[in-house]
């Protein structure tokens, strides 16, 4: 029995079936980890949202910016925009079914017996893991409701611009998404920034990686992430980034975390489409 976590998909179906290959994926005994954004940009979105959910219990899964944008265009009967590629989603014969199990997956994932966590894009310096897992839960509350589609109206936006814990309405849930799904930096005071995509060392003076923030209070907490295609190998403890850039020519990432060593497995995917947007 194994447990590996993988990283951004993004309807990259054949390249996870060769990366599941390369681990030897066993559908009865392993359990993989999903760090958000399955779907999008890629080629194969339905083919990779419809394998994940026939995995059961063998899959767990986290909500990245792409896969809440799916559900935003689902429930709100918007247009996808040049660049999305989950046409075939909104359109296959079992949508409801595929977009009613995506709304019942987290934002945060934390395994006690690992003692490890996985999140799409980031942690806000100032939550603890149980604020961190307090907030997530909040937000599956507002997915899980039975007319989610108030959320996904007021879903967009980047403000508040910095957490209060008196935060409140659609403001507080705004903020919460947001940083789940998008942050990459944070300045001083812990604000995020959703703009900045870039590597280490080429952003802005005043900003700094959200893992690296000196008054991070999950320090010594193991989390795993994705959504920074862009971001170099890292020596940082307990943060374990498996966004290698598949979607863009990069790497396909498993990190076997059932062990006191974690193993990085990667495949190399040259067929990536041109880069567009790294968002």
């Amino acid at each position: 029995m194994a447990t590996y976590a993988i990283g951004d998909v993004q309807g990259c179906y054949s390249d996870l079936l060769r990366l599941l290959d390369k681990i030897k994926f066993d559908t009865a005994a392993d359990t993989l980890w999903f760090c958000g954004d399955i779907i999008n940009r890629g080629p194969d979105s339905l083919q990779t949202i419809r394998f994940i959910r026939q995995l059961g219990s063998h899959a767990i899964t986290v909500l990245g910016n792409h896969d809440l944008h799916l559900l935003a265009l689902a429930y709100l009967s918007n247009k996808p925009a040049k660049y999305d590629t989950v046409d075939d989603i909104l359109a296959a014969d079992d949508r409801d079914e595929l977009i009613n199990w995506l709304r019942q997956q987290k934002l945060f994932h934390y395994d006690s017996d690992l003692n490890i966590s996985m999140v799409h894009a980031g942690i806000p310096p100032q939550w603890t893991l149980e604020q961190t897992c307090q907030y997530a839960e909040e937000m599956q509350q507002q997915l899980q409701r039975d007319n989610p589609r108030p959320f996904f109206k007021h879903m967009y936006g980047n403000y508040p611009a910095q957490w209060d814990n008196q935060l409140k309405g659609w403001d507080r849930y705004r903020f919460i998404t947001n940083v789940f799904t998008r942050m990459r930096f944070c300045d001083a005071q812990g604000r995020p920034d959703f703009k900045f995509k870039g590597d280490i060392g080429t952003q802005p003076a005043h900003l700094t990686a959200w893992f690296m923030h000196k008054e991070r209070r999950t320090k010594n907490n193991d989390i795993i992430f994705g959504h920074w295609s862009t971001l170099s190998a890292l020596n940082e403890p307990h943060v374990y980034p498996i966004d290698n850039g598949c979607l863009w020519g990069g790497q396909l990432t498993a990190l076997r975390i059932d062990r006191t060593e974690k193993e990085l497995i990667q495949i190399d995917c040259p067929n990536g489409i041109k880069p567009v947007s790294k968002n």
